[in-house]
């Protein structure tokens, strides 16, 4: 019989970038959320990534409030063993109440209109807040392209990615315009055969730095489809592409020259519909990810357009709910000012509800 932990606060799902910082902030407003995380370690999606992804390609982007990064040391050391041991330390030095692992199954309502109830294979806990960061990971996207069931090489998704050395000699097409793209590209042209770059629009670069107020500017044109209901883009649709060493990599060998998206895959490579054709062995799908919310479907948050309407992180639907690591805040250029609002909107909430805030909370030890 599944047991009910009765919480008089508020659960924190995920425990990567945007969840460690909302339960940070919630710290600070004197709350104590439980984190509960599905991985059986620290890092989130970081854990995950590419061994060939090192510190000297990711430029900071992991950072979390109140705990500086660890000093960068060697650039070529794999942000997949880097950044995990950064976030538990960040645990450990924070005291956050991380419970591992854990997978949440629903969040429904209580019937009364009270708690939130969070399910999960470890018991339930009734709340009255849930900050939800589940993140993207888990959720590939593999678009539909006619003839793809056909083709006789091999496909993966970037989130299976482990590396150029098992591509040397193959003939591989790269589908998409962003980060992981690049990322792709950088490693692979010139171990392999040859590299064919394709995607939906023309790429867009941008030589100026990502200043602070740029980042903000991003962040709130994502935010403008997620306050309308639509399904919300990724934060380099707005930004375009910038000239980092992943960039500049991949230019320098030649592998960004790119072509318009093919119409169709045929079982030895692709064609075009206007009569162009290119060979391939290998197809990697750098075509993003999608938000991991199925465990909200219980709450019937989704609007017409298909999204999920958001004011910030407030769930208009569901204010008992925060979304982070949704839409502007599933880039990590926006994960740490999310987890900001999402605690302040349950301080909000709470101090509603007869439960206040507790300024003056004891500070986090070794945290700014």
């Amino acid at each position: 019989m599944t047991c009910v932990v009765e919480l008089s606060e508020v659960v924190v799902i995920g425990a990567g970038q945007a969840g460690l910082s909302s339960a940070y902030f919630l710290r600070r407003f004197g709350f104590e959320p439980v984190v509960l995380d599905a991985a059986d370690g620290a890092g989130g999606a970081w854990r995950h990534r590419s061994p060939s992804l090192t510190m000297d390609k990711v430029h900071g982007v992991f950072d979390l409030p109140g705990l500086p990064q660890p000093a960068e040391g060697d650039g070529r050391r794999p942000a997949a063993e880097v950044v995990p041991a950064y976030y538990a330390d960040y645990e450990r030095v924070t005291g956050l109440d991380v419970v591992r692992p854990v997978r949440v199954t629903a969040v429904r309502d209580d019937g009364a209109g009270e708690r939130l109830v969070v399910a999960t294979d470890a018991g339930e806990w009734a709340v009255r807040a849930v900050v939800n960061a589940t993140g993207t990971w888990t959720r590939p996207y593999w678009p539909y392209y006619p003839g793809a069931a056909g083709f006789a090489g091999r496909q993966l998704h970037y989130a299976g990615y482990r590396g150029p050395e098992e591509f040397a000699g193959r003939r591989v097409v790269v589908v998409g315009g962003g980060h992981s793209a690049m990322h792709v590209l950088s490693e692979v042209a010139g171990v392999a055969a040859a590299t064919t770059w394709v995607t939906r629009r023309p790429p867009v670069f941008a030589e100026e730095e990502f200043s602070e107020e740029a980042r903000r500017e991003a962040v709130g044109l994502v935010e403008e489809r997620v306050r309308a209901g639509l399904p919300p883009q990724s934060v380099v649709s707005v930004t375009g592409l910038r000239y980092n060493a992943v960039v500049r990599e991949a230019l320098a060998k030649g592998a960004l020259e790119r072509l318009p998206m093919f119409d169709r895959v045929v079982a030895d490579g692709a064609t075009w519909d206007g009569g162009g054709y290119v060979a391939a062995d290998t197809i990697v799908w750098a075509t993003g990810f999608r938000s991991a919310l199925d465990h909200l479907a219980p709450l019937r948050l989704r609007e017409p357009g298909g999204g999920i309407r958001v004011d910030g992180t407030r769930v208009l639907r569901e204010p008992r709910l925060q979304l982070v690591g949704y839409g502007p805040s599933a880039s990590t250029i926006g994960a740490n000012r999310a987890g900001r609002t999402a605690a302040r909107n349950v301080r909000t909430l709470l101090t509603a509800a007869g439960i206040p805030d507790r300024p003056g909370a004891a500070p986090i030890p070794g945290a700014a």
